[in-house]
């Protein structure tokens, strides 16, 4: 008898392939790539039946440095050909990488049908609120005042929140996390490739040669834990190092206030429990300004429902069986024709 061995399981390393990473040195790119090629050994991924897809900008580059099918499509386009690639191959796991100025901007509209429609593939967008590889344009999220050559005196645009965006063009799973949290990012890469339908993660990450430390006020390690929140379904929405804080509805209201527990009787037992399928409060936690709260980071929302390419599929399915014989060249042929004679 034949023993077919077991086939080895992929490493990391498995899912880089030998082209020359070409991010500026320090960029938060390296580490999302890390991450990602971390997240496709962890959930076995094969590398016949993944794409990954992008648009245009530094974060583009990615299908390059990924050992897999991969398309470097149009700028503000990948989520369009993506569906495409989803409902032709349903068979494929399906990935679209972007930027705030690809996916918010040009972008903006192919995104927001892709979240709405709810196609089974994961989006994944860079948000380092400025436009890189064009020499750090101001972008979409870009806050009031970043100077820039397109703003010299500081912009005045109000900017895109691109998590809430998700939220509201109807996406059923959105997430966020930062470019080093090197553990955190692969459990919101693997949370995304769970769910069935489409998923959106906004990965904050560091331009360090155009927008350097934008983020600083809440990713630095000497304030990172009073100013970020990690969300956990089921877990209360507790925070920060000496002083515990915690997030409760004011009173009378739909705000929500960040607490000191122990301060004024206020207790754990006061503090919100983290619900994943309440739309309401991750549209809260999305949205909440800084410096007056911290940063929402992990699953923010997640309710699946049915998604859009299993739907044409099944429509596909019974108009078959509804009508068998029917053929391309039937359907062409049918109603009012011409026949052109010499």
């Amino acid at each position: 008898m034949n023993v077919v061995p077991a086939p080895e399981k992929l490493l990391p390393k498995d899912y880089a392939t030998d082209q020359e990473v070409r991010w500026c040195p320090g960029c938060g790119d390296y580490a999302i790539l890390k991450a990602m090629q971390k997240t496709m050994a962890e959930i076995e991924a094969d590398p016949a039946k993944t794409v990954f897809v992008s648009g245009i900008g530094c974060s583009s580059r990615f299908p390059y440095y990924m050992e897999t099918y991969g398309f470097h499509t149009i700028h503000g386009r990948a989520p369009a050909i993506a569906t495409g690639i989803r409902l032709t191959n349903p068979e494929l796991d399906v990935w679209v990488i972007t930027g705030d100025g690809d996916g918010t901007s040009i972008g903006g509209n192919h995104l927001f049908h892709v979240l709405r429609r709810n196609v089974d593939l994961q989006v994944i967008l860079f948000n380092n609120e400025i436009y890189g590889l064009t020499k750090g344009q101001a972008s979409p999220t870009s806050r009031p005042g970043t100077k820039s050559p397109s703003t010299p005196d500081g912009s005045f645009d109000n900017p895109v929140n691109p998590s809430t965006f998700a939220l509201g063009c109807g996406a059923r799973f959105v997430a966020r996390s930062i470019d080093t949290a090197l553990k955190h990012l692969p459990v919101v890469f693997r949370r995304a490739h769970e769910n069935v339908g489409a998923s959106f993660v906004e990965v904050f990450q560091n331009c360090i040669v155009y927008n350097d430390d934008v983020f600083a006020d809440f990713t630095d390690k000497k304030v990172a834990v009073d100013n970020q929140i990690f969300v956990e379904h089921g877990n209360p929405l507790i925070y920060g190092g000496e002083v515990k804080r915690g997030l409760r509805l004011r009173p009378g209201t739909v705000e929500l206030e960040s607490v000191v527990i122990g301060e004024n009787d206020v207790t754990e037992n006061d503090i919100l429990i983290h619900d994943e399928t309440n739309h309401t409060m991750a549209t809260l936690l999305a949205a909440m300004p800084r410096p007056q709260f911290p940063v929402a980071l992990g699953v923010l929302y997640c309710d699946p429902s049915e998604s859009y390419d299993r739907v044409a599929q099944s429509q596909l399915d019974l108009t078959k069986k509804k009508k068998p014989d029917d053929s391309l060249n039937k359907l062409l042929r049918q109603g009012y024709t011409w026949t052109v004679q010499n």
